[in-house]
């Protein structure tokens, strides 16, 4: 964990950043940044969200990443803060202890910004991407088990529950035959050799991205548990929130957005109605979250030429109320685990 010193103006003029979040002046305007306010970014990446927040006066920032390149590489930023950031390595779904554990408790805003950041998809050596050869990796963590790992090792059943649920791959049993079989000759320690095979066996048509696309983003969002991260990660948001704090949620995948639709749905009440409800039937909970406008919002025309990859962004946010906060829906959970798999195969 770190934190430090600067000055409020060069945070204003924002210093260099390499990367600019997508969606950042709607995220601003749902997250409404006010003078003294208390402020958590779960996902920190290059800092541009707690940048944004910070040339607020008086605003004050927990900023998480479980990427230790990211926690390094915005040490500069810490240090311009005047001891108003504080950056700590710590998973997302654990943002409820990393407050705890540094005394920090009733903020008036939470952002998250899911999924890989574009430094990460960039940097051939961590994986995540097929474009350059680099070593079949992709942990954000840059620990525990990794890409190649779960390729290597699982068996195809897994494997292509993994491709179908997780990439909405169709030709996921195809691809998982085809690793087991060549697996047993030489293992996949490369993006380039797992990426070429899929082309091999599942060919793109003319027009379509490129056939390993949607593997690769299942094998990511396994490898480092995206989905359940999500789940944990909201619940835990809610019980740090003070009554009128936003929660803002910036996704780049249908799963992703599928579980933020619904955890916003059960928590607002929206869809119920008293006369659905049978006789003696009990009464919802009071709902935790009031959703303002018209959502989702989705990034404009310009933006999305200006970055290509903020094509499938979607922004939900919501205001917390006076309600008590609620335990883990487990109907929630299970939108992030994999299903059985279905009888009649794929």
């Amino acid at each position: 964990m770190t934190s430090g010193r600067g000055e409020e103006e060069d945070l204003a003029a924002g210093g260099p950043a390499r990367h600019v979040p997508v969606l950042r002046e709607d995220a601003m305007r749902a997250l409404d940044p006010r003078e003294d306010g208390l402020y958590l970014d779960a996902t920190f990446g290059a800092g541009g969200y707690a940048r944004a927040i910070l040339s607020k006066p008086r605003t004050r920032v927990l900023a998480l990443d479980r990427d230790p390149n990211a926690i390094r590489e915005g040490a500069e930023l810490v240090r311009r803060a005047q001891g108003r950031l504080i950056l700590a390595q710590e998973r997302f779904s654990c943002l409820g202890q990393a407050a705890k554990r540094i005394g920090l408790a009733d903020f008036d805003a939470i952002v998250f910004d899911i999924g890989v950041s574009s430094m990460q998809l960039d940097n051939a050596e961590r994986g995540f991407s097929f474009r350059a050869e680099g070593p079949l990796d992709m942990r954000m963590a840059c620990s525990g088990p990794s890409a190649a790992d779960l390729v290597n090792a699982a068996d195809e059943e897994t494997l292509a529950n993994i491709f179908y649920y997780f990439g909405e791959e169709r030709a996921s049993r195809r691809i998982a035959r085809a690793i087991v079989v060549d697996r047993a000759k030489a293992p996949f320690l490369t993006t380039a050799a797992l990426a070429s095979m899929i082309a091999r066996v599942a060919p793109a048509k003319p027009g379509d991205v490129h056939p390993a696309t949607r593997a690769f983003q299942a094998l990511r969002i396994a490898v480092n548990d995206e989905l359940g991260e999500l789940v944990h990660a909201l619940v835990a948001a809610e019980a740090l929130l003070k009554p009128g704090g936003r929660l803002v949620v910036v996704t780049f995948h249908s799963l992703e957005d599928r579980i933020v639709k619904q955890f916003f749905a059960a928590r607002s009440g929206r869809g119920q109605t008293a006369s659905r409800r049978l006789p003696g039937e009990a009464a919802p909970p009071e709902p935790t979250f009031f959703l303002p406008g018209k959502q989702p919002i989705a990034p404009s025309e310009a933006e999305i030429d200006a970055n290509p990859r903020a094509r499938s962004a979607k922004l939900r946010y919501g205001v917390r109320t006076r309600a008590d906060a609620r335990a883990l829906d487990e109907k929630l959970l299970a939108l992030a685990q994999l299903p059985q798999a279905k009888a009649g195969g794929r």
